[in-house]
């Protein structure tokens, strides 16, 4: 799908290497297949995507709470359309279905998109969170094959990782180019504040569950990062308004002793015999909204001096796992936008050759092995996933290192070499060359295999791209 405006001309061709070849591949490719419709209007697609910001899904079984966190990460609250639902950066608030721009409406602070019956709906929102990446709300029931085949990388969703959840994510390897560039996909433990009961810990009893996840053999190779967000809280915490705050103050106001009881469960909540001169529909609103957790939790928090709309805003963001999910998106991809663009632009590719094989798609089939295998952004990619599926194995001193420095937290130079500081320029080339040198010892060492070999030797690759980069900084 290419994004509107749809008669918008080609893109200018990105600058870096690796997709220098791959626009190269489409171009080659067009030309191949100028007499088939299907495959043109294909391949223009892929090309026109290939510099869009990045294209992040959001999957997951029904009622693992995608609608939440999409609306959670995009700082508004919207309601859930039932299609596939594109948002993406804009000057204004604008819907579509088709060709057919469509209505949106605001009604009890929800933004309502009015598509019936509608299949695929693209948003339009003016929104900081949307500069960088294209959000993608998918049904829950969305084949894998739609999911992993339209965007460039994917938030899995799960209450409880189920048998049913680790299938998915396994099929999502299944293709060639996949198992060539491993996808990158972050797992995320949704309303993660039902855990546990609903207690007031229930976050941290979440997150724990997480770095367990995370150690897991079966769960490592599949994802890159493992984190539990409370959506709900989430959305509430960016999008609070000044009558909810002034009501949780009011029952803030009340001893823990005397609501208690009535947070047991939401009926009981919105009873008759509430404590306090405060509406039913006030309080209905405020649990839809929070949930029980939430408004036991804001309670709690405005005893304990967060007692401002400002302050109490922080605190929810924070403790809902947002913030941790962001970075896990800037870290894998966004950080990784020209790499996981060129990925979904082979995989673009290799459906055409696949579909329509002619004689002079056989230079293309080889031009694109031949990119999937020595493209290095490649290697760091297959890499990272073998160090962290346990499939490579390096001594405990070098394989924290090793994963660092392709880029397991960050692309950036400063933390591929583990500087928590601003560097210089020259202190950048030291650390660089000192990291280079002791990493190509590390290709020689007889006391490692031939497999920690040739992971060493994809970390000194890494080190000459770093060094490259600096000398055309100066």
């Amino acid at each position: 799908m290419t994004l509107p405006p749809p008669d918008s001309p080609a893109p200018p061709a990105p600058s870096d290497s690796l997709g220098d070849e791959v626009w190269s591949l489409l171009e080659e490719a067009l030309a191949v297949y100028r007499d088939s419709p299907r495959a043109v209007a294909w391949l223009r697609g892929h090309r026109q995507r290939f510099t869009e910001p990045v294209r992040v899904a959001v999957a997951g079984g029904p009622r693992s709470g995608k609608s939440t966190v999409v609306s959670a990460l995009i700082g508004e609250e919207f309601a859930p359309t039932g299609a596939t639902t594109w948002y993406y950066d804009g000057q204004q608030p604008r819907a579509w279905v088709g060709q057919y721009e469509v209505p949106v409406v605001r009604r009890d602070g929800r933004a309502f998109v009015d598509a019936p019956d509608a299949e695929r709906v693209v948003v339009q929102w003016p929104s900081r969170s949307l500069r960088d990446l294209t959000l993608v709300d998918t049904p829950g029931g969305t084949p894998v094959e739609q999911v992993y085949g339209e965007a460039d990388a994917v938030l899995y969703l799960t209450r409880h990782l189920h048998t049913d959840d680790v299938r998915f994510l396994r099929t999502a390897h299944d293709h060639p180019v996949a198992r060539a560039a491993p996808v990158n996909t972050v797992l995320v433990l949704a309303r993660a504040d039902e855990i546990g009961g609903g207690r007031i810990d229930a976050l941290s009893s979440a997150k724990q569950i997480a770095r367990r996840y995370r150690r897991e053999a079966a769960v490592k190779p599949l994802c890159q990062n493992v984190v539990a967000v409370a959506g709900l809280l989430a959305v509430a915490g960016r999008t609070i308004r000044a009558d909810e705050f002034a009501a949780l103050s009011a029952l803030a106001s009340l001893a823990r002793t005397e609501l208690e009881d009535h947070l047991l469960s939401a009926d009981r909540f919105v009873g008759d015999d509430f404590p306090v001169r405060l509406d039913p529909a006030v309080r209905r609103g405020l649990v839809e909204r929070f949930g029980v957790f939430g408004v036991r939790l804001t309670t709690t928090l405005i005893r304990q001096g967060f007692d401002t709309q400002v302050k109490l805003t922080g605190q929810l963001v924070q403790r809902s796992g947002l913030g941790e999910l962001r970075d896990s998106i800037g870290v894998y991809f966004t950080e990784r936008r020209e790499v996981l663009k060129a990925r979904s632009a082979l995989l673009g590719l290799d459906v055409v050759l696949r579909a329509e094989p002619r004689p002079g798609s056989a230079p293309l089939a080889a031009a694109l092995e031949r990119v999937l295998a020595t493209a290095h952004d490649f290697r760091e990619l297959r890499l990272l996933a073998a160090l962290q599926g346990g499939r490579t194995r390096l001594p405990d001193d070098l394989e924290p290192e090793a994963s660092r420095l392709v880029g397991g937290l960050g692309t950036d130079l400063p933390t591929r070499l583990g500087m928590e500081y601003e560097p210089t320029a020259p202190e950048l080339r030291h650390a660089v060359l000192d990291t280079l040198n002791r990493w190509r010892d590390h290709t020689a060492d007889p006391t490692l295999d031939h497999a920690q070999r040739q992971a060493a030797a994809v970390v000194v690759r890494t080190c000459e791209a770093m060094l490259t980069r600096l000398a055309t900084r100066t």
